[in-house]
């Protein structure tokens, strides 16, 4: 029996305030949960959408709320960009916070 194998890519959705927010192709088998994939420096975490709840790791307190104001923003769009997402299909950058 041959076992299937998917490499995940993770396309930058958006970057603001050294915030590099990221969302993989077809990333329902550890997770269920719609999420994405945030870096700070060598920091990591996880935050579910929409509502910002941490899944994984973590990030400097300023840096997470700066990432939470985001997420509220832009619920819609995230929502918009899993779904595109977890069927494979190209995903849209969202607009940085200003």
């Amino acid at each position: 029996m041959q076992k299937e194998y998917v490499i995940l890519h993770m396309p930058v959705i958006s970057m603001f305030y050294g915030l590099i927010v990221s969302m993989y192709y077809l990333d329902t088998r550890k997770l269920r949960l719609p999420h994405i994939h945030v870096k700070y420096g060598e920091k990591e975490a996880v935050y579910q959408i929409p509502d910002g709840n941490l899944l994984e790791g973590s990030l400097p307190a300023n840096k997470e709320k700066l990432l939470w104001a985001w997420i509220e923003i832009h619920k819609e769009d995230l929502m918009a960009n899993w779904d595109l997402a977890v069927s494979g299909n190209k995903v849209f950058t969202i607009e940085p916070l200003k």
